[in-house]
């Protein structure tokens, strides 16, 4: 029996789920969420709550797909009502972000600046105070993660003078220099 799959999930005044055969629309004040789950699981919606359940307790994918759903499900809820935001940080002296219009370009070190067109589902934006943070917001934590991801991936931190691009609560193993002595 799923533990999690076992919790209904409460929607908030300003969240509204619509049903229609085997998808769910979320809708929030930040925006509106589509899933579609499989046939292997009920979804119920009864009065301001949103009921999970297996259609045969005895078929380990049915019960393995429960607790996924209503997780799924639940973090839409989430989403739409608050966000999701993920953060961040370029190290070095002359690496930075800027957000021109509806493009991000990176400067960080190459002979020419790194443009990257930021989708519109998303919000990119500078920290005010630490020039050297970016914040990616919106309802989507995929979509955001992915973003995020390829932005990383354009000058991931090296272990030796931490340079690069990290997520704000990523820690980079530092190493150290060459330790061995010349005779």
């Amino acid at each position: 029996m799923s533990r999690i799959g076992k919790l209904p999930i409460v929607l908030g005044d300003k969240v509204e789920a619509n049903l229609a055969a085997s998808t769910i629309e979320v809708k929030g004040p930040l925006g509106v969420l589509n899933f579609e789950f499989t046939s292997l699981v009920n979804v119920v919606k009864e009065n301001n709550t949103i009921v999970v359940s297996p259609v045969d307790n005895t078929d380990s994918k049915a019960l393995a797909l429960w607790g996924t759903t209503r997780a799924l499900i639940a973090n839409m809820v989430e989403w739409v009502s608050t966000g999701f935001k993920k953060s961040l940080e370029i190290n070095w002296v002359w690496y930075k972000f800027e957000v021109v219009w509806d493009k991000l370009v990176l400067s960080i070190g190459y002979s020419h600046k790194v443009e990257m067109p930021v989708p519109a589902w998303i919000k990119v934006a500078m920290d005010e105070k630490l020039k050297n943070t970016l914040h990616i917001s919106g309802i989507d934590k995929q979509l955001i993660g992915e973003f995020a991801a390829k932005i990383r991936a354009k000058k991931k931190p090296e272990p030796y003078k931490g340079k690069g691009i990290k997520y704000t609560d990523e820690v980079v193993r530092r190493k150290a220099w060459k330790s061995g002595k010349k005779k």
